[in-house]
Protein backbone atom coordinates (compact mmCIF):
# COMPACT_ATOMS: atom_id res chain seq x y z
CA UNK A 1 0.00 0.00 0.00
CA UNK A 2 1.48 3.31 -1.09
CA UNK A 3 -0.97 5.43 0.90
CA UNK A 4 -4.01 5.24 3.14
CA UNK A 5 -4.52 9.02 3.19
CA UNK A 6 -3.83 11.80 0.73
CA UNK A 7 -1.57 14.71 1.62
CA UNK A 8 -4.39 17.23 1.81
CA UNK A 9 -6.77 15.10 3.90
CA UNK A 10 -5.29 15.15 7.41
CA UNK A 11 -6.72 17.43 10.10
CA UNK A 12 -6.47 17.89 13.88
CA UNK A 13 -9.05 15.12 14.31
CA UNK A 14 -6.46 12.69 12.89
CA UNK A 15 -3.87 13.38 15.63
CA UNK A 16 -2.54 10.07 16.97
CA UNK A 17 -3.23 8.09 13.80
CA UNK A 18 -0.61 6.05 12.02
CA UNK A 19 -0.68 7.02 8.33
CA UNK A 20 1.02 6.08 5.08
CA UNK A 21 1.44 8.86 2.51
CA UNK A 22 2.99 9.17 -0.94
CA UNK A 23 3.81 12.27 -2.96
CA UNK A 24 6.43 14.71 -4.20
CA UNK A 25 8.83 16.84 -2.17
CA UNK A 26 7.65 20.43 -2.49
CA UNK A 27 10.47 21.89 -0.39
CA UNK A 28 12.81 21.00 2.47
CA UNK A 29 13.99 23.05 5.46
CA UNK A 30 17.06 21.67 7.26
CA UNK A 31 17.89 23.15 10.66
CA UNK A 32 20.49 20.50 11.46
CA UNK A 33 18.73 18.98 14.44
CA UNK A 34 15.36 18.95 12.68
CA UNK A 35 14.25 18.60 9.05
CA UNK A 36 10.83 19.62 7.74
CA UNK A 37 9.64 18.37 4.37
CA UNK A 38 6.52 19.56 2.57
CA UNK A 39 5.00 16.56 0.82
CA UNK A 40 2.60 17.32 -2.04
CA UNK A 41 0.07 15.40 -4.07
CA UNK A 42 -2.99 16.43 -6.08
CA UNK A 43 -5.02 16.93 -2.91
CA UNK A 44 -2.71 19.25 -1.00
CA UNK A 45 0.43 19.58 1.11
CA UNK A 46 1.31 18.10 4.48
CA UNK A 47 4.38 18.82 6.57
CA UNK A 48 6.64 15.91 7.50
CA UNK A 49 9.01 16.22 10.42
CA UNK A 50 12.27 14.41 11.22
CA UNK A 51 14.14 15.38 14.41
CA UNK A 52 17.15 14.05 16.29
CA UNK A 53 15.15 13.27 19.43
CA UNK A 54 12.48 11.06 17.87
CA UNK A 55 13.90 10.04 14.48
CA UNK A 56 16.58 7.37 13.99
CA UNK A 57 19.88 8.99 12.97
CA UNK A 58 20.03 7.08 9.67
CA UNK A 59 16.53 8.27 8.69
CA UNK A 60 17.27 11.86 9.67
CA UNK A 61 20.42 11.83 7.55
CA UNK A 62 18.48 10.34 4.63
CA UNK A 63 15.90 13.13 4.92
CA UNK A 64 18.63 15.77 4.71
CA UNK A 65 19.62 14.51 1.26
CA UNK A 66 16.16 14.69 -0.30
CA UNK A 67 15.74 16.91 -3.34
CA UNK A 68 12.83 18.87 -4.78
CA UNK A 69 10.34 16.66 -6.63
CA UNK A 70 11.70 13.41 -5.20
CA UNK A 71 8.85 10.88 -5.00
CA UNK A 72 8.42 9.48 -1.48
CA UNK A 73 6.45 6.94 0.47
CA UNK A 74 6.42 7.65 4.20
CA UNK A 75 4.85 6.10 7.30
CA UNK A 76 4.42 7.89 10.59
CA UNK A 77 2.18 9.35 13.27
CA UNK A 78 0.02 12.45 12.96
CA UNK A 79 1.02 14.91 15.70
CA UNK A 80 -0.01 18.43 16.63
CA UNK A 81 2.03 21.10 14.93
CA UNK A 82 3.83 23.45 17.31
CA UNK A 83 3.85 26.41 14.91
CA UNK A 84 0.52 26.21 13.13
CA UNK A 85 -0.02 27.50 9.58
CA UNK A 86 -3.52 29.05 9.22
CA UNK A 87 -3.04 29.35 5.42
CA UNK A 88 -2.78 25.56 4.97
CA UNK A 89 -5.75 23.20 5.40
CA UNK A 90 -3.36 20.73 7.06
CA UNK A 91 -1.68 23.52 9.02
CA UNK A 92 -2.68 22.25 12.48
CA UNK A 93 -0.78 18.96 12.15
CA UNK A 94 2.38 17.37 10.87
CA UNK A 95 3.51 13.78 10.41
CA UNK A 96 6.40 12.46 12.50
CA UNK A 97 8.02 10.05 10.05
CA UNK A 98 9.19 6.65 11.24
CA UNK A 99 9.76 5.02 7.82
CA UNK A 100 10.61 6.50 4.43
CA UNK A 101 11.16 5.01 0.99
CA UNK A 102 12.43 7.04 -1.94
CA UNK A 103 10.27 5.79 -4.81
CA UNK A 104 12.08 7.89 -7.39
CA UNK A 105 14.72 10.56 -7.38
CA UNK A 106 14.30 13.68 -9.53
CA UNK A 107 16.51 16.07 -11.40
CA UNK A 108 16.29 19.68 -10.29
CA UNK A 109 13.24 20.96 -12.21
CA UNK A 110 13.86 23.70 -14.81
CA UNK A 111 11.41 26.01 -13.02
CA UNK A 112 9.89 26.17 -9.56
CA UNK A 113 6.80 24.04 -9.03
CA UNK A 114 4.93 26.80 -7.24
CA UNK A 115 1.86 28.96 -7.87
CA UNK A 116 4.10 31.90 -8.82
CA UNK A 117 6.74 30.17 -10.90
CA UNK A 118 9.92 31.55 -12.42
CA UNK A 119 9.32 29.61 -15.66
CA UNK A 120 8.27 31.37 -18.86
CA UNK A 121 5.48 29.97 -21.03
CA UNK A 122 7.77 28.32 -23.59
CA UNK A 123 9.74 26.55 -20.87
CA UNK A 124 6.60 25.43 -19.06
CA UNK A 125 5.10 24.10 -22.31
CA UNK A 126 8.26 22.07 -22.95
CA UNK A 127 7.92 20.52 -19.52
CA UNK A 128 4.15 20.56 -19.35
CA UNK A 129 4.07 17.42 -17.19
CA UNK A 130 5.87 19.45 -14.52
CA UNK A 131 3.67 22.49 -15.07
CA UNK A 132 0.58 20.36 -14.39
CA UNK A 133 1.89 19.79 -10.85
CA UNK A 134 1.43 23.51 -10.12
CA UNK A 135 -1.85 24.48 -8.45
CA UNK A 136 -3.02 26.96 -11.14
CA UNK A 137 -2.79 24.39 -13.95
CA UNK A 138 -3.95 21.46 -11.81
CA UNK A 139 -6.96 23.42 -10.57
CA UNK A 140 -7.85 24.52 -14.10
CA UNK A 141 -7.92 20.91 -15.27
CA UNK A 142 -10.04 19.90 -12.28
CA UNK A 143 -12.35 22.84 -13.04
CA UNK A 144 -12.64 21.70 -16.67
CA UNK A 145 -13.58 18.22 -15.47
CA UNK A 146 -16.28 19.69 -13.23
CA UNK A 147 -17.79 21.73 -16.07
CA UNK A 148 -17.65 18.76 -18.44
CA UNK A 149 -19.41 16.49 -15.97
CA UNK A 150 -22.14 19.08 -15.35
CA UNK A 151 -22.70 19.31 -19.12
CA UNK A 152 -22.79 15.54 -19.53
CA UNK A 153 -25.14 15.03 -16.58
CA UNK A 154 -27.50 17.86 -17.57
CA UNK A 155 -27.87 16.68 -21.16
CA UNK A 156 -28.30 13.06 -20.09
CA UNK A 157 -31.03 14.07 -17.64
CA UNK A 158 -32.81 15.92 -20.47
CA UNK A 159 -33.01 12.93 -22.78
CA UNK A 160 -29.85 13.38 -24.84
CA UNK A 161 -27.89 10.28 -25.86
CA UNK A 162 -24.10 10.46 -26.15
CA UNK A 163 -22.98 8.93 -29.44
CA UNK A 164 -19.41 8.78 -30.76
CA UNK A 165 -18.76 9.62 -34.41
CA UNK A 166 -15.69 8.76 -36.51
CA UNK A 167 -12.41 10.68 -36.56
CA UNK A 168 -11.27 9.26 -39.91
CA UNK A 169 -13.73 10.74 -42.38
CA UNK A 170 -13.96 12.18 -45.88
CA UNK A 171 -12.58 15.62 -46.67
CA UNK A 172 -15.42 18.06 -47.37
CA UNK A 173 -15.34 21.85 -47.86
CA UNK A 174 -16.52 23.34 -44.54
CA UNK A 175 -14.47 26.54 -44.31
CA UNK A 176 -11.02 25.84 -42.88
CA UNK A 177 -8.48 23.42 -44.28
CA UNK A 178 -8.72 19.80 -43.23
CA UNK A 179 -5.97 17.82 -41.56
CA UNK A 180 -5.54 14.83 -43.84
CA UNK A 181 -4.35 11.31 -43.04
CA UNK A 182 -2.92 9.08 -45.78
CA UNK A 183 -4.37 5.58 -46.10
CA UNK A 184 -1.73 2.86 -46.34
CA UNK A 185 -4.28 0.33 -47.59
CA UNK A 186 -5.82 2.62 -50.21
CA UNK A 187 -2.96 4.03 -52.26
CA UNK A 188 -3.27 7.71 -53.13
CA UNK A 189 -6.33 8.21 -50.94
CA UNK A 190 -6.71 10.14 -47.71
CA UNK A 191 -8.91 10.43 -44.69
CA UNK A 192 -9.60 13.83 -43.11
CA UNK A 193 -9.92 14.66 -39.43
CA UNK A 194 -13.33 16.24 -38.74
CA UNK A 195 -13.69 20.00 -38.40
CA UNK A 196 -16.94 19.06 -36.68
CA UNK A 197 -19.22 16.00 -36.70
CA UNK A 198 -21.75 18.01 -38.72
CA UNK A 199 -22.91 15.49 -41.30
CA UNK A 200 -22.76 12.57 -38.86
CA UNK A 201 -25.03 14.24 -36.33
CA UNK A 202 -27.49 15.00 -39.12
CA UNK A 203 -27.35 11.35 -40.13
CA UNK A 204 -28.06 10.40 -36.51
CA UNK A 205 -31.24 12.49 -36.75
CA UNK A 206 -32.19 10.56 -39.88
CA UNK A 207 -31.47 7.43 -37.83
CA UNK A 208 -34.03 8.44 -35.22
CA UNK A 209 -31.62 9.42 -32.40
CA UNK A 210 -33.65 12.55 -31.80
CA UNK A 211 -31.48 14.02 -29.00
CA UNK A 212 -27.74 13.54 -29.52
CA UNK A 213 -24.69 14.99 -27.87
CA UNK A 214 -20.98 14.34 -27.92
CA UNK A 215 -18.00 15.95 -26.22
CA UNK A 216 -15.68 15.62 -29.16
CA UNK A 217 -12.29 16.66 -30.53
CA UNK A 218 -12.39 18.71 -33.73
CA UNK A 219 -9.54 19.74 -36.02
CA UNK A 220 -8.88 22.74 -38.27
CA UNK A 221 -5.69 23.33 -40.20
CA UNK A 222 -5.91 27.11 -40.25
CA UNK A 223 -3.46 29.91 -39.59
CA UNK A 224 -3.50 30.28 -35.83
CA UNK A 225 -4.64 33.53 -34.32
CA UNK A 226 -4.31 34.48 -30.69
CA UNK A 227 -5.64 31.82 -28.37
CA UNK A 228 -6.63 29.34 -31.08
CA UNK A 229 -5.73 25.66 -31.16
CA UNK A 230 -5.55 23.35 -34.20
CA UNK A 231 -7.42 20.75 -32.14
CA UNK A 232 -10.23 21.83 -29.85
CA UNK A 233 -13.18 20.32 -28.02
CA UNK A 234 -16.85 20.85 -28.82
CA UNK A 235 -20.02 20.06 -26.93
CA UNK A 236 -21.81 18.92 -30.06
CA UNK A 237 -25.61 18.63 -29.94
CA UNK A 238 -28.49 17.94 -32.32
CA UNK A 239 -32.27 17.63 -31.90
CA UNK A 240 -35.03 16.42 -34.22
CA UNK A 241 -38.59 17.76 -34.56
CA UNK A 242 -37.62 21.17 -33.18
CA UNK A 243 -37.85 24.83 -34.13
CA UNK A 244 -35.21 27.46 -33.46
CA UNK A 245 -37.09 28.47 -30.32
CA UNK A 246 -36.93 24.93 -28.96
CA UNK A 247 -33.16 24.90 -29.32
CA UNK A 248 -32.66 28.34 -27.80
CA UNK A 249 -34.72 27.34 -24.78
CA UNK A 250 -32.93 24.00 -24.34
CA UNK A 251 -29.41 25.40 -24.42
CA UNK A 252 -30.23 28.56 -22.56
CA UNK A 253 -31.26 26.11 -19.86
CA UNK A 254 -27.89 24.34 -20.03
CA UNK A 255 -25.97 27.61 -19.84
CA UNK A 256 -28.08 28.87 -16.94
CA UNK A 257 -27.48 25.55 -15.15
CA UNK A 258 -23.71 25.88 -15.59
CA UNK A 259 -23.68 29.46 -14.32
CA UNK A 260 -25.68 28.43 -11.27
CA UNK A 261 -23.86 25.22 -10.37
CA UNK A 262 -20.33 26.33 -11.28
CA UNK A 263 -20.40 30.04 -10.38
CA UNK A 264 -23.55 30.35 -8.23
CA UNK A 265 -24.78 33.08 -10.58
CA UNK A 266 -28.48 33.43 -11.37
CA UNK A 267 -29.19 34.78 -14.86
CA UNK A 268 -32.71 35.66 -16.07
CA UNK A 269 -33.84 34.99 -19.63
CA UNK A 270 -31.08 35.78 -22.09
CA UNK A 271 -31.58 38.88 -24.26
CA UNK A 272 -31.69 38.44 -28.03
CA UNK A 273 -30.23 40.66 -30.71
CA UNK A 274 -30.24 40.41 -34.48
CA UNK A 275 -26.97 40.20 -36.34
CA UNK A 276 -27.71 43.53 -38.04
CA UNK A 277 -28.30 45.26 -34.68
CA UNK A 278 -25.14 43.74 -33.20
CA UNK A 279 -23.06 45.05 -36.09
CA UNK A 280 -24.73 48.48 -35.97
CA UNK A 281 -24.49 48.93 -32.19
CA UNK A 282 -21.21 47.18 -31.41
CA UNK A 283 -19.34 46.55 -34.67
CA UNK A 284 -19.15 42.78 -34.28
CA UNK A 285 -21.42 39.75 -34.05
CA UNK A 286 -20.35 38.76 -30.52
CA UNK A 287 -20.75 41.93 -28.48
CA UNK A 288 -19.75 42.17 -24.83
CA UNK A 289 -22.83 43.65 -23.15
CA UNK A 290 -21.39 43.79 -19.63
CA UNK A 291 -20.89 47.50 -20.31
CA UNK A 292 -22.37 50.18 -22.57
CA UNK A 293 -20.49 52.30 -25.09
CA UNK A 294 -22.97 51.57 -27.88
CA UNK A 295 -22.09 53.07 -31.24
CA UNK A 296 -23.65 56.37 -32.23
CA UNK A 297 -23.81 57.01 -35.99
CA UNK A 298 -22.90 60.65 -36.60
CA UNK A 299 -23.29 61.11 -40.35
CA UNK A 300 -26.33 63.40 -40.02
CA UNK A 301 -24.74 65.64 -37.40
CA UNK A 302 -21.12 65.61 -38.61
CA UNK A 303 -21.20 65.80 -42.41
CA UNK A 304 -22.56 69.32 -42.82
CA UNK A 305 -19.33 71.29 -42.24
CA UNK A 306 -16.06 71.71 -44.15
CA UNK A 307 -14.33 68.74 -42.57
CA UNK A 308 -13.62 66.58 -45.61
CA UNK A 309 -12.42 63.58 -43.59
CA UNK A 310 -16.00 63.12 -42.41
CA UNK A 311 -17.72 64.38 -45.56
CA UNK A 312 -15.99 61.78 -47.73
CA UNK A 313 -16.61 58.88 -45.31
CA UNK A 314 -19.30 56.25 -45.77
CA UNK A 315 -19.71 56.13 -41.98
CA UNK A 316 -18.88 58.48 -39.12
CA UNK A 317 -19.39 56.70 -35.82
CA UNK A 318 -18.45 57.28 -32.20
CA UNK A 319 -18.64 55.94 -28.65
CA UNK A 320 -18.93 57.71 -25.31
CA UNK A 321 -16.22 56.55 -22.90
CA UNK A 322 -17.50 56.97 -19.34
CA UNK A 323 -15.43 59.27 -17.12
CA UNK A 324 -12.60 59.62 -19.63
CA UNK A 325 -12.82 63.38 -20.14
CA UNK A 326 -10.03 63.58 -17.57
CA UNK A 327 -7.63 61.89 -20.02
CA UNK A 328 -4.56 64.02 -20.66
CA UNK A 329 -3.41 64.90 -24.15
CA UNK A 330 -0.66 62.30 -23.74
CA UNK A 331 -3.21 59.61 -22.90
CA UNK A 332 -5.40 60.57 -25.86
CA UNK A 333 -2.40 60.60 -28.21
CA UNK A 334 -1.62 57.08 -26.98
CA UNK A 335 -5.18 56.04 -27.90
CA UNK A 336 -4.75 57.54 -31.36
CA UNK A 337 -1.48 55.65 -31.78
CA UNK A 338 -3.28 52.49 -30.63
CA UNK A 339 -5.97 52.71 -33.33
CA UNK A 340 -3.29 53.42 -35.94
CA UNK A 341 -1.52 50.13 -35.24
CA UNK A 342 -1.58 47.69 -38.17
CA UNK A 343 -3.72 45.30 -36.14
CA UNK A 344 -6.49 47.96 -36.05
CA UNK A 345 -5.65 50.03 -39.12
CA UNK A 346 -7.43 53.34 -38.50
CA UNK A 347 -5.91 56.49 -40.03
CA UNK A 348 -6.69 58.59 -36.97
CA UNK A 349 -9.27 59.43 -34.33
CA UNK A 350 -11.30 62.52 -33.51
CA UNK A 351 -12.15 63.15 -29.86
CA UNK A 352 -14.49 65.35 -27.87
CA UNK A 353 -14.13 66.01 -24.14
CA UNK A 354 -17.51 66.52 -22.48
CA UNK A 355 -16.58 68.87 -19.64
CA UNK A 356 -18.35 68.82 -16.30
CA UNK A 357 -19.63 72.39 -16.88
CA UNK A 358 -21.50 71.30 -20.00
CA UNK A 359 -19.00 72.69 -22.51
CA UNK A 360 -17.08 70.67 -25.10
CA UNK A 361 -13.43 70.59 -26.15
CA UNK A 362 -12.64 68.83 -29.39
CA UNK A 363 -9.74 68.06 -31.70
CA UNK A 364 -11.90 69.51 -34.51
CA UNK A 365 -13.02 72.75 -32.81
CA UNK A 366 -11.94 74.55 -35.98
CA UNK A 367 -14.82 72.95 -37.87
CA UNK A 368 -17.55 72.34 -35.27
CA UNK A 369 -19.14 74.65 -32.71
CA UNK A 370 -20.56 73.83 -29.29
CA UNK A 371 -24.02 73.19 -30.70
CA UNK A 372 -22.60 70.65 -33.17
CA UNK A 373 -20.66 68.84 -30.47
CA UNK A 374 -23.71 68.79 -28.20
CA UNK A 375 -25.52 66.93 -30.99
CA UNK A 376 -22.67 64.40 -31.09
CA UNK A 377 -23.03 63.91 -27.35
CA UNK A 378 -26.76 63.33 -27.72
CA UNK A 379 -26.28 60.71 -30.45
CA UNK A 380 -23.57 58.81 -28.55
CA UNK A 381 -25.26 59.17 -25.15
CA UNK A 382 -22.26 61.05 -23.73
CA UNK A 383 -22.63 62.75 -20.36
CA UNK A 384 -20.51 65.42 -18.66
CA UNK A 385 -17.19 63.84 -17.77
CA UNK A 386 -17.21 61.45 -20.75
CA UNK A 387 -14.90 61.30 -23.76
CA UNK A 388 -16.32 60.81 -27.26
CA UNK A 389 -14.05 58.83 -29.63
CA UNK A 390 -14.94 59.07 -33.32
CA UNK A 391 -13.71 57.07 -36.31
CA UNK A 392 -14.73 57.35 -39.97
CA UNK A 393 -14.29 55.62 -43.30
CA UNK A 394 -15.67 52.53 -45.02
CA UNK A 395 -18.65 51.32 -42.98
CA UNK A 396 -17.61 47.72 -42.32
CA UNK A 397 -13.95 48.52 -41.65
CA UNK A 398 -14.75 51.47 -39.41
CA UNK A 399 -17.18 49.47 -37.30
CA UNK A 400 -14.55 46.76 -36.87
CA UNK A 401 -11.95 49.33 -35.82
CA UNK A 402 -14.27 51.04 -33.34
CA UNK A 403 -15.26 47.65 -31.92
CA UNK A 404 -11.59 46.93 -31.21
CA UNK A 405 -11.20 50.35 -29.55
CA UNK A 406 -14.33 49.81 -27.46
CA UNK A 407 -12.99 46.52 -26.09
CA UNK A 408 -9.55 48.01 -25.42
CA UNK A 409 -11.04 50.94 -23.50
CA UNK A 410 -13.32 48.63 -21.52
CA UNK A 411 -10.26 46.64 -20.48
CA UNK A 412 -8.38 49.76 -19.43
CA UNK A 413 -11.37 51.03 -17.46
CA UNK A 414 -11.93 47.71 -15.67
CA UNK A 415 -15.38 47.19 -17.22
CA UNK A 416 -14.73 43.60 -18.32
CA UNK A 417 -15.18 42.00 -14.92
CA UNK A 418 -14.42 38.29 -14.81
CA UNK A 419 -17.06 37.67 -12.13
CA UNK A 420 -19.88 39.23 -14.19
CA UNK A 421 -21.65 37.16 -16.84
CA UNK A 422 -23.72 38.65 -19.65
CA UNK A 423 -25.06 36.01 -22.06
CA UNK A 424 -26.74 37.00 -25.32
CA UNK A 425 -28.33 35.24 -28.27
CA UNK A 426 -27.43 36.72 -31.66
CA UNK A 427 -29.92 35.63 -34.34
CA UNK A 428 -30.87 36.24 -37.97
CA UNK A 429 -27.40 35.99 -39.51
CA UNK A 430 -27.01 36.36 -43.26
CA UNK A 431 -27.24 32.97 -44.91
CA UNK A 432 -24.46 33.80 -47.37
CA UNK A 433 -21.49 36.16 -47.42
CA UNK A 434 -19.72 37.46 -50.51
CA UNK A 435 -16.06 36.61 -50.95
CA UNK A 436 -14.19 39.14 -53.09
CA UNK A 437 -11.24 36.86 -53.73
CA UNK A 438 -13.23 33.96 -55.19
CA UNK A 439 -16.00 36.16 -56.60
CA UNK A 440 -18.80 34.04 -55.19
CA UNK A 441 -20.97 33.54 -52.14
CA UNK A 442 -19.94 31.30 -49.25
CA UNK A 443 -22.10 29.92 -46.48
CA UNK A 444 -21.63 32.10 -43.39
CA UNK A 445 -22.03 29.03 -41.18
CA UNK A 446 -22.01 25.86 -43.30
CA UNK A 447 -23.80 24.55 -46.41
CA UNK A 448 -26.48 22.72 -44.40
CA UNK A 449 -27.95 25.82 -42.69
CA UNK A 450 -31.53 26.51 -43.72
CA UNK A 451 -32.81 29.94 -44.70
CA UNK A 452 -35.44 31.62 -42.57
CA UNK A 453 -38.94 30.40 -43.44
CA UNK A 454 -40.30 32.08 -46.57
CA UNK A 455 -36.91 33.36 -47.80
CA UNK A 456 -35.80 30.49 -50.02
CA UNK A 457 -37.09 32.25 -53.15
CA UNK A 458 -34.83 35.25 -52.43
CA UNK A 459 -31.78 33.11 -53.23
CA UNK A 460 -32.41 33.68 -56.94
CA UNK A 461 -33.20 37.40 -56.80
CA UNK A 462 -31.20 38.76 -53.85
CA UNK A 463 -29.02 36.08 -52.23
CA UNK A 464 -27.23 38.55 -49.96
CA UNK A 465 -30.52 39.51 -48.30
CA UNK A 466 -31.45 35.98 -47.22
CA UNK A 467 -31.33 35.43 -43.47
CA UNK A 468 -30.21 32.15 -41.97
CA UNK A 469 -32.18 30.14 -39.46
CA UNK A 470 -29.04 30.38 -37.33
CA UNK A 471 -28.04 31.59 -33.89
CA UNK A 472 -24.93 32.16 -31.78
CA UNK A 473 -24.69 32.17 -28.00
CA UNK A 474 -22.36 34.93 -26.82
CA UNK A 475 -20.95 35.21 -23.30
CA UNK A 476 -18.88 38.22 -22.23
CA UNK A 477 -17.89 39.11 -25.78
CA UNK A 478 -17.01 35.56 -26.82
CA UNK A 479 -18.97 33.23 -29.06
CA UNK A 480 -19.32 30.11 -26.90
CA UNK A 481 -21.85 28.30 -29.09
CA UNK A 482 -23.38 28.43 -32.51
CA UNK A 483 -25.83 26.45 -34.57
CA UNK A 484 -28.78 26.44 -36.91
CA UNK A 485 -31.89 24.70 -38.10
CA UNK A 486 -30.65 22.42 -40.87
CA UNK A 487 -31.86 21.75 -44.35
CA UNK A 488 -33.52 18.33 -44.21
CA UNK A 489 -34.75 17.72 -47.75
CA UNK A 490 -32.81 16.94 -50.89
CA UNK A 491 -34.39 19.58 -53.13
CA UNK A 492 -33.59 22.49 -50.83
CA UNK A 493 -30.07 21.19 -50.24
CA UNK A 494 -29.51 21.00 -54.01
CA UNK A 495 -30.61 24.64 -54.34
CA UNK A 496 -28.17 25.65 -51.62
CA UNK A 497 -25.29 23.77 -53.23
CA UNK A 498 -26.05 25.45 -56.56
CA UNK A 499 -25.91 28.92 -55.01
CA UNK A 500 -22.61 28.04 -53.33
CA UNK A 501 -21.10 27.25 -56.73
CA UNK A 502 -21.19 23.44 -56.62
CA UNK A 503 -21.98 21.67 -59.86
CA UNK A 504 -24.43 18.76 -59.46
CA UNK A 505 -21.49 16.40 -59.98
CA UNK A 506 -19.37 18.13 -57.31
CA UNK A 507 -22.23 18.16 -54.84
CA UNK A 508 -22.83 14.47 -55.49
CA UNK A 509 -19.17 13.59 -55.07
CA UNK A 510 -18.83 15.51 -51.81
CA UNK A 511 -22.19 14.99 -50.14
CA UNK A 512 -24.00 12.25 -52.01
CA UNK A 513 -24.27 10.14 -48.84
CA UNK A 514 -26.19 12.93 -47.09
CA UNK A 515 -28.45 13.65 -50.07
CA UNK A 516 -29.29 9.96 -50.26
CA UNK A 517 -30.12 9.88 -46.55
CA UNK A 518 -32.53 12.80 -46.96
CA UNK A 519 -34.61 10.64 -49.32
CA UNK A 520 -35.36 8.13 -46.56
CA UNK A 521 -37.47 10.28 -44.29
CA UNK A 522 -35.21 12.89 -42.70
CA UNK A 523 -36.98 14.74 -39.85
CA UNK A 524 -36.77 18.51 -39.36
CA UNK A 525 -33.75 19.02 -37.14
CA UNK A 526 -31.22 21.51 -35.81
CA UNK A 527 -28.50 21.84 -33.28
CA UNK A 528 -25.71 23.76 -31.68
CA UNK A 529 -22.05 23.27 -30.80
CA UNK A 530 -20.38 24.88 -27.79
CA UNK A 531 -16.65 25.48 -27.68
CA UNK A 532 -15.82 23.69 -24.44
CA UNK A 533 -12.32 25.18 -24.12
CA UNK A 534 -13.63 28.75 -24.41
CA UNK A 535 -16.64 28.10 -22.18
CA UNK A 536 -14.45 26.68 -19.41
CA UNK A 537 -11.99 29.57 -19.66
CA UNK A 538 -14.74 32.19 -19.35
CA UNK A 539 -16.38 30.39 -16.43
CA UNK A 540 -12.91 30.17 -14.89
CA UNK A 541 -12.51 33.94 -15.19
CA UNK A 542 -9.59 33.76 -17.60
CA UNK A 543 -8.92 34.77 -21.18
CA UNK A 544 -6.60 32.00 -22.41
CA UNK A 545 -7.91 28.58 -23.39
CA UNK A 546 -4.41 27.06 -23.25
CA UNK A 547 -4.57 27.35 -19.46
CA UNK A 548 -7.44 24.84 -19.45
CA UNK A 549 -5.98 22.30 -21.89
CA UNK A 550 -3.70 19.58 -20.55
CA UNK A 551 -1.26 19.52 -23.47
CA UNK A 552 -1.83 22.55 -25.72
CA UNK A 553 -0.03 23.57 -28.90
CA UNK A 554 1.83 26.86 -29.19
CA UNK A 555 0.94 29.71 -31.57
CA UNK A 556 2.73 27.89 -34.39
CA UNK A 557 0.68 24.75 -33.88
CA UNK A 558 3.62 22.86 -32.37
CA UNK A 559 3.73 20.63 -29.35
CA UNK A 560 7.16 21.62 -28.06
CA UNK A 561 7.05 18.92 -25.39
CA UNK A 562 6.96 15.95 -27.79
CA UNK A 563 8.34 17.97 -30.75
CA UNK A 564 5.40 17.50 -33.07
CA UNK A 565 4.76 17.74 -35.95
CA UNK A 566 7.84 15.79 -36.99
CA UNK A 567 9.30 14.33 -40.17
CA UNK A 568 8.66 10.74 -41.26
CA UNK A 569 11.48 8.53 -42.35
CA UNK A 570 11.74 7.30 -45.93
CA UNK A 571 10.40 3.84 -45.08
CA UNK A 572 7.22 5.26 -43.57
CA UNK A 573 6.73 7.60 -46.52
CA UNK A 574 7.13 4.74 -48.96
CA UNK A 575 4.66 2.59 -47.02
CA UNK A 576 2.12 5.42 -47.27
CA UNK A 577 2.85 5.92 -50.99
CA UNK A 578 4.09 9.46 -50.35
CA UNK A 579 7.04 11.33 -51.79
CA UNK A 580 8.22 14.75 -50.64
CA UNK A 581 9.22 17.47 -53.11
CA UNK A 582 11.77 18.93 -50.71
Amino acid sequence: MFRNHTCGALRASDIGKEVTLSGWVQKLRDKGFVVWVDLRDRYGIVQLVFDEERTPAELLEKAKHLGREFVLKVHGKVIERTSKNPNLPTGDIEVLVSEMEILNKALVPPFTIEDQTDGGEDLRMKYRYLDIRRNPVKNNLIFRHKVTMEVRNYLSEHGFIEVETPYLIKSTPEGARDFVVPSRMNEGQFYALPQSPQTFKQLLMVGGMDRYFQIVKCFRDEDLRADRQPEFTQIDCEMAFVTQEDILQAFEGLTRHLLKTIKNVEVPSFPRMTYDDAMRKYGNDKPDIRFGMEFGELNKVAQHKDFNVFNSAELVVGIAVPGAATYTRKEIDALIDWVKRPQVGAKGMVYVKCNEDGSYKSSVDKFYDQEDLAAWAQVTGAKPGDLICVLSGDAHTTRTQLSALRMELAGRLGLRKADEFAPLWVVDFPLLEWDEESGKYHAMHHPFTSPKPGQLELLDSDPGAVKANAYDLVLNGNEIGGGSIRIHDKATQEIMFRHLGFSPEEARAQFGFLMDAFQYGAPPHGGIAFGLDRLVAILGGQETIRDFIAFPKNNSGRDVMIDAPAKLDDAQLAELHLKLDT
